[in-house]
């Protein structure tokens, strides 16, 4: 079976995708976004899907809002990073 992918259609060169960190704030019990590349970017979510989803519709109104030229396709790359420590006891 082939998997298809929706692409957009090619109208250029790439842009370099925005890169947002978020990390899970232990304490509050939800994950963290910031980013150097979306400038004003401090948002969080319960979960990576709800922060993803949130991020959808925030990178691009903090990006005309900051007045970064960018096309109508805005690419981001979520790199997220949970620590979490385990012992033999539990398994």
């Amino acid at each position: 079976m082939a998997l298809a992918l929706c692409m957009p259609a090619y109208t250029g060169p790439m842009q370099k995708p925005y890169l947002i960190h978020a990390e899970w704030d232990d304490e509050a019990g939800v994950w963290v976004a910031t980013s150097d590349d979306v400038p004003g970017l401090a948002t969080e979510s319960a979960s990576l899907e709800a922060l993803a989803e949130k991020l959808h519709h925030l990178v691009p109104e903090l990006l005309e809002a900051n007045g970064v030229a960018m096309d109508d396709a805005v690419t981001y790359e979520l790199m997220a990073r949970r620590w979490g420590i385990t012992s033999r006891a539990l398994h």
